[in-house]
């Protein structure tokens, strides 16, 4: 299928971006790497009056890494961020999620802005920013705000971005811990589909093997991407026991709420979030007990 007709604008810069976003309203949408949107408008779920496309942008595709953690600006492509091997030593879920996105093609031309700002519950890269807690720096041409994960995504395919607003920065805090340890997993019919349900664990240990921090969510189970800060912070102190780790995973799957469609039931999506959850903590605790 063909998209409906629409007319274009290439923006030179942000304020430009902006501009036209403030001029256009809910007419306008942003092109960067279009690996959600254009099917989307070809299917005509999507109907955009005005296509913004941001691709030229230098400022929008930098990548920073500090002792704080990573800055990826919004247009920066998924498999550059997945190659960054100083990104990797800061932040690692990061690269361990990315491979999990869609195929190769798709991660040369996707953008991690796009797929924060899609918000699909059961992608991967909105389940990591909720998990670490990443911030989300928002642009228009009023100014800018800063907005954490857990209230940057509103709902399946919602955020709170303004009509006017882009997504400009994204900033991955990094865990202090020098023992730390991470893992992601996911079921689908197919590598490269949508998952069914996903898991991602971050576990950081200290010297003695005690857990100083935890954390777990789960993607494809709710109409958000799920963390569970006060299910991990009972592990905090412990070194955690695989029957521990079973019961985290089992009390998290129950908070889920997933729906029934063609691929799968609720129940069995539920299942899944259990089994899958146990299985990233267990590896994530490998992983940081792992000589560092």
């Amino acid at each position: 299928m063909k998209s409906p007709p629409f007319e274009y604008a290439r923006a030179a810069s942000i304020d430009e971006a902006c501009a036209l976003l403030a001029q256009h309203g809910d007419a306008a949408k942003l092109l960067a790497g279009g690996q959600s949107l254009v099917p989307m408008m070809a299917m005509r779920l999507l109907r955009p009056a005005w296509l913004v496309d941001i691709n030229e942008i230098a400022a929008l595709k930098d990548i920073a890494v500090d002792e704080r953690g990573a800055r990826t600006a919004a247009c920066a492509r998924q498999v550059d961020i997945e190659r960054d091997t100083a990104l990797a030593a800061r932040v690692p879920l990061l690269g361990r999620a990315l491979a999990w996105v869609g195929h190769v093609q798709t991660r040369n031309r996707g953008t991690v802005g796009g797929s924060l700002a899609h918000a699909d519950p059961s992608a991967e890269l909105p389940l990591v920013a909720q998990l670490l807690g990443a911030k989300m720096r928002l642009r228009s041409a009023r100014g800018t705000r800063s907005v954490e994960a857990d209230a940057f995504f509103g709902g399946p395919m919602t955020t709170t971005l303004a009509p006017d607003e882009c997504l400009e920065v994204i900033e991955w805090p990094a865990w202090p811990e020098r023992r730390l340890g991470c893992a992601f997993v996911e079921t689908a019919a197919r590598h490269g589909d949508f998952a069914m349900a996903s898991a991602a664990a971050q576990i950081g240990l200290d010297a003695d093997g005690r857990c100083t921090r935890v954390a777990l969510g789960l993607g494809g189970v709710g109409m958000t991407p799920l963390a569970f800060p006060a299910l991990t912070a009972r592990l905090v102190g412990s070194r955690p026991t695989p029957a521990d780790l079973d019961d985290l995973a089992r009390d998290a799957a129950a908070q889920t709420e997933p729906n029934d469609d063609l691929h799968a039931s609720s129940e069995y999506r539920r299942h899944l979030a259990r089994v899958l959850a146990a299985r990233a903590l267990r590896a994530a605790l490998e992983d940081a007990e792992r000589e560092k």
